[in-house]
């Protein structure tokens, strides 16, 4: 069961609502200890944008060969992308749990079949924006966009090597960040974070 921490304290930045867990925090992925589990646990598919859709369809052919059979046959069963009776985007699962473009590695830690073509030169897109920026995650509001760090116990030993480290989410999750909003907008999101470890 994935848990939300609604208690953090929020700021405003442009068009966006942030949540401080996401400067306050630290994080660092440890996929020798999780093995990759948030691509494999939950009951959902990773969320997509809409703009998303198209994309998935194009480079499809193109990831196809990175994929697994069982992932082939779910996404050729159930489509590129799934809609939710709720009206979410989201990517395919296998038999209800392993994302349909997880592959796995010779130590069988979970990775992204589509960041793995796109490693390899054969796509110039990484992956869907959600997987790329999570721990955070980003709620579409008519007005703002909600930006949250999203706990889960999965996760407990990227929270520790962030800790040991010294790597706030924000740093974590940088080039995701930036894809998202955009370069200006997260130097707007450092300077908040120096006031923070100012005061």
């Amino acid at each position: 069961m994935q848990t939300q921490k609604k208690d953090a304290l929020m700021f405003q930045l442009g068009k966006t609502i942030v949540s401080e867990d996401v400067i306050t925090k630290d994080f660092l992925c440890n996929l020798s200890a999780c093995k990759g589990a948030c691509c494999i646990d939950g009951d959902a598919g990773a969320p997509l944008d809409p703009e998303e859709i198209d994309v998935l369809k194009e480079i499809y052919p193109k990831v196809k060969p990175f994929l697994r059979q069982e992932g082939i046959e779910a996404i050729e069963s159930q489509g590129t992308f799934i809609e939710t009776e709720e009206g979410d985007l989201e990517t395919p699962l296998i038999d209800g749990a392993d994302c349909a473009y997880v592959i796995f590695d010779e130590k069988n830690v979970a990775l992204c079949g589509i960041e793995e073509a796109y490693n390899q030169g054969e796509i110039n897109w990484k992956k869907p924006v959600s997987c790329h920026l999570y721990p955070v995650r980003v709620q579409e509001y008519s007005e703002f966009s909600a930006v949250n760090y999203h706990k889960w116990q999965i996760c407990d030993d990227a929270c520790s090597l962030g800790k040991e480290l010294q790597v706030p989410i924000y740093k974590f999750v940088k080039e995701a960040l930036v894809r998202k909003f955009g370069k200006d907008w997260y130097e707007e999101l450092e300077k908040v974070a120096q006031t923070f470890q100012q005061s």
